[in-house]
C-alpha cells in the first residue's frame, strides 16, 4: 500500500557549471552540514566535459543560511551560476513494493503532467519517488497522484 507525504516550505538550489570532481562535491556538502543545515533531495547531472549540474533542496527556514553558504562559493568559484528557488514543496510517494513493480515512476509524473504540475526536480529510491514542485501546485498534484495509485 502507497503512502504519500508533503513537506511545504522547501527551497531548491541549483548550482550550473559547478566543476564535476567529487572533491568539489564533497566540499560543497561539508560546507552545508559545517553550517548546520540539513540537504533533503540531491540530484547530479552527467559531466559535461569537466562540468555538471548539481541541485539540492533544504528546509525554508535554512534560506538565509544557505544563501550565505553559496555566496562563500561563488567568492572561490565566480564562474559558478548559482540559482535558488523557495517555496517549493516535496510530494514523497513511498510502497514497499515499488522496486518489485514497473510503472510506478510512470504513474506518478503521467498524474502530475495531467493537473500541468511545475515539476522542479524528481529523485528516487528503490522504494520511494519524491518530486518538488512549486506551492501552487501541491494539492492538484497530490489528488492526481493520489488518483493514478
Amino acid at each position: 500500500m502507497f503512502e504519500i507525504t508533503v513537506r511545504e516550505d522547501v527551497t531548491l538550489i541549483s548550482m550550473h557549471d559547478s566543476p564535476a570532481d567529487i572533491d568539489t562535491v564533497a566540499s560543497v556538502f561539508q560546507k552545508i552540514a559545517e553550517a548546520g543545515i540539513n540537504v533533503d533531495m540531491i540530484s547530479q547531472t552527467p559531466p559535461n566535459g569537466h562540468h555538471s549540474s548539481l541541485s539540492f533542496t533544504v528546509d525554508g527556514d535554512d534560506f538565509g543560511g544557505i544563501l550565505r553558504v553559496c555566496a562563500e562559493m561563488r567568492e572561490k568559484n565566480p564562474d559558478l551560476k548559482i540559482s535558488v528557488s523557495s517555496g517549493n514543496c516535496k510530494i514523497n510517494v513511498y510502497d514497499a513494493q515499488m522496486n518489485e513493480a514497473a510503472g510506478y515512476a510512470a504513474k506518478v509524473l503521467t498524474a502530475a503532467a495531467s493537473v500541468g504540475s511545475d515539476i522542479r526536480m524528481v529523485t528516487t529510491s528503490e522504494c520511494d519517488i519524491s518530486i518538488l514542485v512549486v506551492q501552487a501546485d501541491l494539492e492538484s498534484t497530490v489528488q492526481a497522484i493520489q488518483a493514478a495509485l
